[in-house]
């Protein structure tokens, strides 16, 4: 378990900063993550990578001379926002383009994915590669829906190997593709890891069974077998990768491969070593040559016991392009490779607040808008209450088929939100820029999907309230019909599972109430009382989005964890409604 720690929902930040003041010489802090500390060629193309926190050296740890050049760092198994993201690849940014790679999750994709398009709307152009080496995560005729574990690595290293080399964007591009699509992996635990604060494990595994086709985030397992000998684990290792090769690759017999033996956080590097040793016995008799293997922690899970084995597969021949950047030098706090030669340190730069310009530029706004304004910030205000009363639970809920992180992310979100509309309120915003602003600092702080979604969600009511007028029934439920518009946008329907399973029929609900001339309070409570029966509904739904849908048949029986906490919150806002009513 994880033992020391302060404000669980402070670990991220307090870890980076630790992390930084650690590594000096190699990274400095930026709002949203790192970036090298050491001055980089001009002109070439910054390769940002990230995700959320809980798996170094992943990925701060890889940022560095022949490595990236950036890292967003998002909460405790968290995608980072998109404002993270885009901070990021700001200051990393040499002239020469950015290339975006990460794992494929859902969180990541859409953050990354409007931090990209922000950037390009800047003039800085930006391109994406996900990764997507997890064979036991989808089919190989989906392989594009896999997730990315420790063969981010490879895609890494390749990508910035091809920038040190000079290569322009597309052609950086093209060789991260290249190595993601030449990366197989395949993960093992036989215990599951423990978030800071938490009593319980994210999963358990029974004494003596192992959980097969591991994620990283604490997803478990899609088999359960006995647990193996050294050998064993080798041998289910290298037989499953070697089953399934990359296009273009008929035979392993003569083919040049990178190996990577992982240890996900609590398997020491002696067993590591022993699993090792038959692991490369196994891909010699079948004729893989190996070039430059790594065993150690690359990729981690906390405290989970558990490993993966990674194959990158290079070609035939020997100096291949893909050999030579694997083979490149590197120089990084956690991972080093050769020499890089004498580097310069970067000048210092100034670290932005995560808040920068908050109550800056407030747009004027009547009176009937700050009192709009004033209900809203009580609302935000009760939502954060809720969530604090029921961290535990959502994150239990959200481990049972995903990553335990609903809680922790939702707490984080809907804190800043409600400081955010404190100060704002005590500048006179009107409703609209409160709850843009507020939503705003709510996706910055959560990250992940859940951030995202909620920052949408306010942004679209509070342009549909605006600073002039005062909040009538009819306006809010256009504001929450944009909002849930704006969320269906990310692709989920109602039936997948999902946070849309509550929000869809609370929408329909509220339109309806105010349609029939009910006033907002009593149309919010009907509406709220909708969105909890169909809350509680998702308990019979098998996941179709998101962490949790290679480990659809472990969710039945319990209710999607952001369908939950959105039926909690838009009870509580009825109870401010009410009282807000009363005074």
């Amino acid at each position: 378990m994880t033992r020391l720690f302060n404000e669980p929902s402070a670990f991220a930040d307090e870890m980076i900063d630790g992390f930084v003041a650690a590594n000096s010489a190699q990274v400095r802090r930026v709002s949203g993550g790192v970036v090298r500390s050491t001055v980089s060629t001009p002109g070439t193309v910054a390769v940002v990578i990230g995700g959320g926190s809980g798996h170094y050296p992943a990925f701060g740890g890889i940022v560095g001379q022949g490595l990236a050049h950036g890292a967003a760092m998002g909460n405790l198994f968290a995608s980072p926002s998109a404002q993270q993201v885009h901070s990021v690849a700001a200051a990393a940014n040499l002239g020469g383009g950015v290339l975006l790679t990460y794992g494929n999750y859902a969180g990541d994709v859409l953050n990354f994915t409007a931090a990209q398009d922000r950037l390009n709307s800047e003039g800085i152009e930006t391109r994406t590669v996900v990764v997507t080496d997890d064979i036991a995560s989808a089919p190989l005729a989906e392989k594009h829906k896999r997730r990315g574990i420790a063969g981010d690595l490879t895609v890494f290293k390749a990508a910035a190997a091809a920038s040190e080399a000079g290569y322009s964007l597309d052609e950086v591009v093209r060789v991260a593709e290249l190595a993601n699509e030449r990366t197989r992996s395949f993960g093992v635990a036989f215990t599951g890891c423990t978030l800071p604060g938490a009593a319980e494990p994210l999963f358990t595994i029974p004494e003596g069974r192992m959980g097969v086709g591991i994620g990283i985030h604490g997803e478990p397992g899609i088999d359960e077998t006995d647990v193996p000998t050294a050998d064993g684990l080798a041998e289910l290792f290298v037989s499953t990768l070697l089953s399934e090769l990359p296009e273009g690759i008929s035979s392993p017999d003569g083919q040049r491969a990178a190996v990577l033996l992982n240890g996900l956080g609590s398997v020491k590097y002696e067993e590591l070593f022993v699993v090792y040793r038959r692991v490369a016995q196994l891909l010699e008799e079948a004729g893989v040559v190996i070039v430059e293997p790594e065993v150690g922690e690359l990729v981690t899970s906390f405290d989970m016991a558990g490993a993966s084995l990674t194959l990158f597969w290079l070609g035939t021949e020997e100096g291949s392009e893909l050999e030579r950047f694997w083979r490149a030098p590197a120089d990084t706090p956690a991972y080093r490779k050769g020499s890089v030669g004498a580097v310069e340190q970067a000048a210092p730069a100034p670290t932005e607040a995560l808040d920068a310009g908050l109550t800056e530029n407030i747009p004027p706004a009547t009176d009937d808008s700050r009192a709009a304004a004033a209900v809203a910030a009580a609302a935000l205000q009760a939502i954060a209450e809720v969530i604090d009363e029921n961290v535990g639970e959502l994150g239990r809920i959200d481990a049972v088929a995903g990553d335990g992180d609903h809680g922790i992310g939702m707490q984080r979100g809907s804190r800043a939100a409600s400081s955010a509309a404190v100060e704002l309120l005590a500048v006179g915003s009107g409703a609209r820029t409160l709850l843009q602003r507020s939503g705003d600092a709510w996706a910055d702080r959560a990250g992940g999907t859940s951030g995202a979604l909620w920052g949408v969600a306010l942004r679209a009511i509070g342009d549909t309230l605006g600073d002039s007028d005062a909040a009538s029934g009819a306006a809010v439920a256009a504001g929450v019909r944009g909002a849930t518009t704006g969320i269906l946008g990310f692709g989920a329907v109602v039936g997948d599972k999902t946070m849309v399973d509550a929000l869809v029929p609370f929408a329909d609900a509220l339109e309806a109430g105010i349609a029939a001339g009910r006033p907002l309070t009593q149309a919010w409570a009907d509406a709220a009382d909708a969105a909890t029966t169909a809350a509680a509904a998702t308990a019979q739904l098998l996941p179709k989005m998101g962490r949790a849908r290679p480990h659809a048949e472990k969710s039945l029986g319990t209710p999607d964890a952001g369908a939950h906490s959105f039926a909690l919150i838009v009870q509580r806002i009825a109870t401010v409604l009410k009282e807000q009513d009363s005074k």
